[in-house]
């Protein structure tokens, strides 16, 4: 399997529902670093994986609609806790559909997954893997 990863940054402010929380119940700040891999099993015609700069830019356009936000007040999060693990895979789903509308260009409609790290720290992070 051949993949491509691109990176950005996400800066949010969220609070979390739950004793197994702890002081996370409370208003806090999250910065991660966002790695997005595409992966195919053979190379396209080019010889590539993704356009990389459609990547990129898709992963940015992605990143920026979460980006500078209190989770707690966007309606498509209401009543949910907004983990990281949650969070990857939120961005990998609204990948996927830049993917499937072309917005990474008509040989990535040939990529078989995507996988979402976001690093909360240098000792942590979490992923989301899917097929597309």
């Amino acid at each position: 399997m051949f993949s491509v990863t691109t990176r950005d940054h996400l800066m949010v402010a969220h609070s979390f529902r739950g004793d197994v929380f702890g002081p996370a119940q409370r208003l806090h700040g999250a910065t991660f670093v966002v790695d997005a891999s595409f992966s195919r099993p053979e190379l396209d015609t080019d010889n590539i994986v993704v356009d990389i700069g459609l990547a990129g830019q898709a992963l940015a356009a992605v990143v920026g609609e979460l980006n500078y936000r209190n989770l707690d007040d966007e309606p498509a999060f209401a009543g949910t806790n907004t983990s990281t693990e949650f969070l990857a895979k939120v961005i990998a789903d609204r990948l996927a559909d830049r993917v499937a509308a072309g917005g990474l260009g008509e040989g990535a409609r040939g990529l078989a997954g995507i996988t979402v790290t976001l690093h909360e720290s240098h000792v942590a992070w979490a992923s989301y893997e899917r097929a597309l």
